[in-house]
């Protein structure tokens, strides 16, 4: 056998694969940087814009895995490597009032969302799978959701639809809720609360928090994990109450704690104790900041707002009243911390 056999080549091919729509990704985010350095404005939102102009080469067979991949994995590894800038004192920022608002935000939602669509007669699994990717962590939540459902194409034409939508929606609160935070001049822990804890997705919570400061970035990260960490016990509860739930075959997304959601705890945990030198935090942040930077650059090469007419106008409606529900629930905690604190 030559060594030609081995399979070095396929490896190789797969990699290649990848490279035009990282290198599309890349360069956006190079000229999203240029024009915010050198003419002011925020760097996530340039890149943001300047891929929603490229998105005609979203489903090229040469960009497409490239982008895929900085849009799916390069966001996580980017949340994961800001656990360098956390610290256990900052934790206190969220104090019992915060963690009980984001708890309320994902159960309420999911309420919320189970009740509208009763309303608007639209199936009730619509509004578990809209729910839960509104309240928790946008399309991976609606995923890890869907695994706990009846193996049925209703649910995968609904698991497509929530997807599409909170692809929308995610991204348009990411435009207009940083206008939001600077209209009713919330403070940094305010800022954060309000963008981590009502946007969809969670590079969408970066791109925006970031938009306003590093410091809101920094809070509405944490408040987002807090999120994500309750997709565990979310997810656990539906597979026990759904007794229907399919066996080891329905288990498609993996382990319920997502990896990068465990490497942002064990370097924030590291940070706290001091076990991470200035040079390592300075490092991991800048490397954090160029991979966010690229999947924001690969989302907008992905967003189609006009995709979101596809969904008729009863899904629309849900999910926008679920996202105006998340985000009011979100600014009424807010407000009522700021008022027992005054």
């Amino acid at each position: 056998m030559h060594a030609s056999s081995l399979p070095a080549p396929p490896l190789l091919a797969q990699l290649r694969g990848y490279l035009p729509g990282l290198l599309l990704c890349g360069t956006i985010a190079l000229a999203a940087t240029f024009v915010s350095e050198h003419y002011g404005g925020p760097q996530f939102l340039y890149a943001l814009l300047i891929g929603i102009a490229f998105h005609f080469l979203a489903d090229s067979d040469k960009c497409q895995p490239g982008v895929e991949l900085a849009a799916r994995k390069l966001v996580r590894v980017g949340v994961a490597l800001l656990g360098v800038r956390i610290a256990a004192s900052d934790v206190a920022d969220l104090g019992l009032a915060g963690v009980g608002a984001l708890v309320g935000a994902v159960v309420l939602t999911i309420g919320f969302g189970l009740l509208l669509a009763r309303l608007l007669k639209l199936p009730p699994a619509l509004g578990l799978l809209t729910g839960g990717a509104t309240g928790i962590c946008g399309i991976s939540a609606a995923m890890a959701i869907s695994a706990t459902l009846p193996a049925t194409r209703d649910t995968e034409r609904y698991t497509l639809l929530t997807a599409i939508g909170v692809a929308a929606f995610s991204t348009l609160a990411m435009v207009l809720y940083p206008l939001a935070v600077g209209a009713l001049q919330l403070s940094t822990a305010e800022a954060g609360l309000f963008l981590g804890g009502s946007i969809h997705d969670v590079a969408q919570v970066v791109g925006a928090a970031f938009m306003v400061s590093p410091q809101v970035g920094d809070t509405a990260t944490l408040a987002k994990m807090f999120r994500v960490a309750l997709l565990m016990p979310v997810v656990l509860v539906l597979a026990l109450m759904l007794r229907t739930r399919r066996g080891g075959a329905g288990a498609r997304q993996g382990p319920l704690v997502p990896v990068f959601l465990l490497v942002f705890a064990a370097l924030a945990t590291a940070n706290s104790l001091g076990w991470l030198p200035g040079s390592a935090v300075e490092l991991g942040s800048d490397v954090s900041r160029w991979c966010l930077v690229v999947s924001i650059a690969a989302l907008g090469v992905k967003t189609a707002l006009e995709k979101l007419a596809e969904l008729g106008w009863q899904p629309v409606a849900l999910l926008l009243g679920e996202a105006a529900f998340v985000a009011g629930w979100m600014l009424l905690a807010v407000a009522l911390m700021r008022g027992l604190g005054a």
